[in-house]
């Protein structure tokens, strides 16, 4: 039998019935890992507040009508601990952990810990879906090819996606922030990257059409999610390490996943880089409330 967290503990604080790893669909898998944050600190504690809030998340969703636990059930495994695990090794942890889960047809929800951890976690999905894509929500693109020395830096996580995934399956929405190298890799490799600014100037707003139109017509039929929660704009999203202006708002980024969650299998997701602020509990909801709107449209 597959340990699990309790109803106290567990995402969304759900009873024994709902949450076995044998009767559940989802498995929440708490990653925890923290080495090459660069500004803010902190995100080794998102997991743990995202569960911790999500106590406080209404189990009926208003908007899709549903209690998405009672249908698919979903179980909250222990945190991974990570030791002396760090960079490729912590990474071949997380894929070791996370493969037989997808292979076993659990829909995998991890919960960072800064977004290294997302290259691991999308290369156990590839493995199983060969034509997978990834959609990738965030301010920064993560595409240098390494940063202060180290190739799996938080910066570079997309960048050791396309080492292994074909970068024009790619999909970037809510960029902000990035050097000229990265912006140079976008270009030479087709990824398809969907600034802040563009879309906040109606660049992709044409007739019959808006941006997201954009962002499902270059997503393949499985589509995995990583979701940074800079990508949001500090003004709801303060508690993360590297905030950046004119991010994207709530009802925008829910809409596109809303369309793409029709049109496209959405086959797993992560949310990460959350960084939890005491004095700022709201911050926290909103994580959790994330994890829990994208099940509601996946599945």
């Amino acid at each position: 039998m597959v340990k699990v967290l309790d109803i106290k503990q567990n995402f969304l604080g759900l009873e024994k019935q709902y949450s076995t790893f044998e009767n559940s669909k989802v498995v929440v898998l708490p990653v925890p890992y923290e080495h090459t944050v660069s500004y803010g600190g902190g995100t080794k504690n998102g997991p743990d507040a995202i569960l911790k809030a999500s106590q406080y998340v209404e189990f009926f969703d208003e908007e899709t009508k549903r209690e998405i636990y009672k249908e698919y059930g979903i179980a909250t495994l222990p945190p991974l601990s990570f030791e002396k695990k760090k960079n490729e090794a912590a990474m071949q942890y997380i894929y070791d952990t996370v493969f037989p889960l997808v292979e076993k047809q659990k829909f995998v929800v991890a919960l960072g810990g800064e977004h290294t951890i997302s290259s691991a976690v999308i290369a156990a999905h590839a493995k199983h879906y060969p034509d997978l894509s990834v959609l990738h929500f965030d301010a920064h693109s993560d595409l240098r090819p390494e940063y202060n020395g180290n190739k799996y830096s938080h910066a570079s996580v997309m960048a050791r996606v396309c080492e292994f995934l074909d970068p024009t399956r790619l999909v970037q929405a809510g960029i902000r922030a990035q050097c000229r190298e990265e912006a140079e890799f976008i270009r030479d490799h087709g990824i398809h990257t969907y600034y802040a600014h563009e879309i906040r100037q109606g660049s992709y707003t044409k007739i019959l059409k808006y941006w997201d139109d954009f962002i499902i017509d270059n997503l393949t039929d499985d589509v995995y999610i990583s979701f940074d929660v800079d990508v949001f704009d500090p003004s709801i999203m303060p508690a993360t390490g590297t905030p950046e202006p004119n991010g994207l708002f709530w009802n925008e980024v829910m809409q596109c996943i809303r369309r793409v969650s029709r049109k496209r299998h959405i086959v797993g997701f992560d949310v990460v880089e959350l960084a939890p602020i005491k004095i700022l509990p709201f911050a926290d909801i909103t994580a959790a409330k994330i994890v829990s709107k994208i099940l509601n449209y996946a599945l």
